[in-house]
């Protein structure tokens, strides 16, 4: 195991770290979680715009394929029961 240090603007380390708390994981896990896609995609793992429209067709197109392709769920006990 090794330690990794970054520079980072504060008020970005705040708003991510709240975003990340929200969903379960700190800092060190979303970093682990980066890096671990990095590797597996051989590349970033998103390719990373301000651009609206292309932002906006990205979502057009992962919406329509999970509506056409994409499993539906009644309860959360459903999701877990397919998870587990």
């Amino acid at each position: 195991m090794t330690t990794l240090s970054i520079r980072i603007e504060e008020n970005i380390k705040a708003k991510a770290n709240k975003t990340l708390s929200s969903l379960g994981l700190d800092m060190s896990t979303a970093v682990k979680m980066f890096l671990s896609q990095v590797i597996t995609e051989n590349g970033l793992p998103f390719t990373p715009t301000n651009n609206k429209t292309t932002l906006r067709d990205r979502w057009d197109k992962q919406t329509s394929y999970a509506l056409k392709n994409g499993k539906i769920y009644k309860t959360g006990k459903d999701v877990l029961a397919d998870l587990l």
